[in-house]
C-alpha cells in the first residue's frame, strides 16, 4: 500500500510510493457513470464517497489529480480509464506546459507501469500496447535519465507542483510527489531523477490544480480536478 511520508529536503514535499505488485488496487477515475445530473466527480471528497459506495469493502487511501483538462474538467490528454480509451493520443503543438515537448504518458498495463514519451506511445499503441489505464500529461520531467532540456537550472519561476515518478527495477516503485513549497521546474525534475532516482518522471500539473489525499497524512486538498489516480484497500 502507500507509503506516505512529508520531508523538508531538498525542499518541502509530500511523497507517496506505491509498489508494483499493488497494481490492482491502482485506479483512474474520472465520472460516475450511474449519475446523468453530476456525472463529474471532481473532489477527492466525492472520489472517496463513489468508490465506497461501488467497493465497500474497500477505502481509499490515496489520491492525486492525474493531469491537465479543460474548461469542463475532460482530460485534454490520452486516457483510458478500465482498459477503454476516453481520449486519444495528443500530438498536436501548442501553447502551456501540456506542450512544452516533449510531454508523455503514466500508463499500466499487465506487466506493471510506466511513463512514456508521447511520440513513443503513439509507437507502443500501434504495435499492439493495451493499457489498462492511461493519462497524458505534460511536459516530461525526466526522459530516460536526463531532465527535460527546455528546462533552465537558474529559473526563478517556482509554483507548487505535482508528479509521478516510476523508479528502479525489479519491481519497480511508483512515486507520487507533490511540492509544499514552490519550486522550479528544473528543481523538481533534479529531485526525481537524483533523489529519487526516476528514470522516467512525468509533471501531472502545478500552481492551484495540485492536489493529494492521502489518509496516512490526514490530508484532504479541497480543490476541483479532472481525471484522478486512486489506491484503495480492502478494509
Amino acid at each position: 500500500m502507500p507509503d506516505c511520508q512529508r520531508k523538508s529536503q531538498p525542499f518541502d514535499y509530500s511523497i507517496c510510493e506505491l509498489d508494483a505488485k499493488n497494481a490492482a488496487n491502482f485506479s483512474l477515475q474520472w465520472q460516475n457513470p450511474s449519475s446523468t445530473s453530476h456525472p463529474l466527480l471532481l473532489t477527492f471528497t466525492t472520489l472517496r464517497d463513489y468508490l465506497a459506495s461501488q467497493q465497500p469493502t474497500k477505502t481509499l487511501l490515496f489520491a492525486m489529480n492525474a493531469g491537465m483538462y479543460d474548461g469542463n474538467f475532460a482530460p485534454i490528454g490520452y486516457t483510458v480509464i478500465n482498459g477503454k480509451q476516453i481520449r486519444a493520443l495528443n500530438l498536436k503543438q501548442g501553447g502551456g506546459n501540456f506542450h512544452l515537448m516533449p510531454n508523455g504518458v503514466f500508463w499500466q498495463d499487465h506487466q506493471g507501469f510506466y511513463i512514456t514519451e508521447s511520440q513513443s506511445m503513439a509507437k507502443k499503441l500501434a504495435s499492439g500496447a493495451k493499457p489498462t489505464f492511461a493519462t497524458q500529461s505534460g511536459p516530461m520531467l525526466v526522459i530516460d535519465g536526463n531532465i527535460h532540456p527546455a528546462f533552465d537550472a537558474n529559473s526563478t519561476s517556482r509554483k507548487y507542483r505535482n508528479g509521478v515518478g516510476v523508479c528502479g527495477r525489479n519491481p519497480s516503485r511508483v512515486k507520487f510527489v507533490i511540492s509544499d513549497t514552490p519550486v522550479s521546474f528544473y528543481e523538481f525534475a533534479d529531485f526525481f531523477k537524483s533523489q529519487l532516482g526516476c528514470d522516467n518522471a512525468l509533471f501531472l500539473d502545478g500552481g492551484s490544480a495540485s492536489a493529494l489525499y492521502s489518509q496516512t497524512l490526514s490530508r484532504n486538498d479541497n480543490k476541483y480536478m479532472g481525471v484522478m489516480i486512486a489506491v484503495t484497500q480492502d478494509k
